[in-house]
This record gives C-alpha cells, structure tokens and sequence, in this order.
C-alpha cells in the first residue's frame, strides 16, 4: 500500500528521506558491517554518529559554548522531577504557567520537591489562549519558572516569552523544537521528546546551562543529575542509541535537504497559514484556539456536532489521512503538522475537508 499521511501528535510522522536513508543502512551502517542497532555505545564508529549528532543540533539551533547537550531517556515527563531535583534547590521555589495537561503534569510533580506557584492559568477556557504575563505576576525568589512552549493537545504557543528577571525559564518544547530558529541564550533548561520533531520515542534531549549543572540536591538518584549525563557525554549508561542516529539523520535532513533552520519555519508558515485560511472562511470546521496564540505544529479544530466529528474522522482515516481524532480531553479533531508533514499533505487534507463539508 502507498504511505499514509500521519497527523499525529506523536510518535510523528518521519521524513521519508530519513526512513530511505535508514533502510539503506540497516545492515551495514558505513562500511562496519553491522546495524547501528547492534553497536557498541562505546564503539569509535558509534561516538562519530552521537558527536554528529550534537554538532548538527548546536549548528542548527545556534547553541551557545555555555550550554550542554544532553541525550537522555525517560521521556519529557521524566524533566518534570529532574529539574526542581536539580534546581529548586536555592530558595525552593518555582513559578508555574499552566497552559495544558504537559504544564498542569510538570507542577503535580515539582510539587513533591518545593514550593510551586501558578503565575497563570487558561483552564478556564480550556487551555485556548496563552495568558497575558508582565513582570510583577513572578516570585521574585523563585528558582525557575516552568513553560510549556506549544501545547500539543491544545494547539496553542507562546509568540514572545515572558519577561522573568534574572530567573532562569525552563521550557517544554517537546512539540515545536526545530521548528523555527531560537534564541536559546533566554532559556536556562529546555528539554524535548524526541518523538514529535526530532526523531523516534525513546530519546529526551536537555539543552542546559552549565551553570545550573551540579546543584543537585542531597539524595538525588544518580540518573537524575544533570552532572553524570554532562560528564559523560550522554554515555554513563547506555544511551538510546538508535534514536540518536535517527535524530542525526533528522538533524541531516534539515541541514541539507530543507535547507536550514530558517527554511524550515517558512514552510512550517506555509502549511499552518492555508491550514487557519481555510479553517476561517469554512462554514463547517472552525479552529478552537484564539488567533494570536495559534501554534505552527498543532491544529485542533471541531464542526460543532459530534457525532459529524466522529463521521469524518472515520472517512478521513479511510481516505489515508490518519490520527486527526483530537485528544479525549478537547474531542473534535487535530492536525499535528510537524516539521515531517509534506506541505502536499496539508493541500490533500483541505481537498478533502472541502469535499466532506461539501457533501455534509
């Protein structure tokens, strides 16, 4: 059968040059005779594919010298008790803006280590807009303030980061890294699931400053100090090894293939704006998010009747485009488009919802 288009929120769809690349390589990585499945972390061969990887990442995203790269696992949920063991240790305290369940999940958890503070919530129009932050709605004695960058179940994102002070800002970005460039000298933590833009489940990737290394409290679990990942390179136990090479592709493909980090957000532009054009001048879909706040990655929209939501998902799905069914706590459908979506894919997909509402 020819491939579907994959509008999950995650595990994604992967470029197909990736995929290509990977199946070309499956047996024989380089010359080595032998998968890099199959390899030895501590292998020079596999050292090359893991410092590739660092080095593409900080080339693409601009990294500063002053930052680490971690490669760990344990998902994004497992940062949700790393960080406040690692930094919530100088007054004990954190600020907290609740924008979606990711958010919601990593305040239940820093909550067993300090004092947490919610700076803002959106629950009350269930997590539609991103709140309006100034500078005196912060601790001023917090250790960090915790964001989640763009919300996946929601389809919302922050278009300028809130103004903190001197406190470093901690921030999700799961399900927009690479999407567009950064500056990642505002942040102190930024973390990621690989499994939206990045790569496949199984790889969390930090990007810290190294002044934050070191400061874990008494007691914390030897994996969950930032200090034996950056001391040992990512290699102080067998790291995820094949989903480091496939980030490395991925990491490749932007490079070469899209041709950089800049052209990578404009078609990421592209794809959301004919998306949200024709979501405005439908008479049958309607986006859920205000627009000001509306992400590049994720799409939640609804007809308004769900019984016809659940019609189209069916006859969508049947059609080839898969996973739109909108998380349990939104209902309605979602398109995640990440950085893998084909711009072809969002064209197909508007067809499509023109014809369903056409015919409904």
């Amino acid at each position: 059968m020819s491939r579907v288009y994959n509008f999950s929120a995650g595990p994604s769809t992967l470029p197909e040059w990736v995929l290509n690349k990977a199946a070309s390589e499956m047996l024989d990585y380089e010359g080595s005779g032998q998968s890099v499945m199959e390899m030895s972390h501590r292998s020079k061969v596999y050292s090359s594919i893991i410092e590739s990887c660092e080095s593409l990442l900080r080339e693409i995203l601009s990294i500063p010298d002053n930052y680490k790269v971690l490669f760990l696992q344990g998902g994004a949920s497992s940062q949700f008790a790393m960080v406040p063991l690692n930094i919530m240790n100088k007054n004990g305290k954190a600020d907290f803006v609740l924008t979606g369940q990711w958010a919601k999940k990593a305040y239940a958890e820093a909550q067993k280590f300090g004092e947490c503070n919610v700076v803002a919530s959106s629950a009350d129009k269930t997590f539609s807009y991103i709140p309006k932050l100034t500078p005196d709605m912060f601790s001023k004695d917090a250790d960090y303030v915790h964001i989640c960058y763009n919300n996946t179940i929601y389809g919302t994102r922050f278009h300028e980061l809130p103004d903190v002070g001197d406190k470093p800002i901690v921030a999700d970005m799961s399900s927009c890294i690479l999407s567009e460039p950064m500056d990642v000298s505002k942040y102190g933590i930024i973390f990621a699931g690989a499994q939206k833009n990045m790569g496949p489940a199984g790889l969390t990737v930090v990007i810290i400053r190294e002044d934050l290394i070191g400061n874990a409290r008494e007691g914390t679990p030897t994996m969950f100090d930032y200090k034996t990942h950056a001391e040992n390179g990512s290699m102080y136990n067998t790291p995820p090894t094949y989903a480091i090479y496939i980030c490395k592709l991925v990491l490749d493909w932007i490079k070469n293939e899209v041709g950089g980090i800049e052209a990578m957000k404009k078609l990421n532009e592209e794809k959301a704006q004919m998306f949200y054009d024709y979501l405005d001048s439908s008479k049958m879909f309607k986006g859920t998010v205000v627009k000001e706040d509306r992400s590049l990655m994720n799409i939640p929209f609804v007809t308004g009747d769900e019984e016809l939501d659940k019609k189209f998902v069916k006859e969508a799905d049947a059609a080839g485009f898969v996973n739109l069914k909108g998380h349990r706590s939104v209902g309605g459908m979602r398109a995640s488009i990440y950085n893998a979506m084909p711009k072809q894919g969002v064209i197909d997909l508007i067809a499509f919802m023109k014809e369903f509402e056409k015919n409904n």
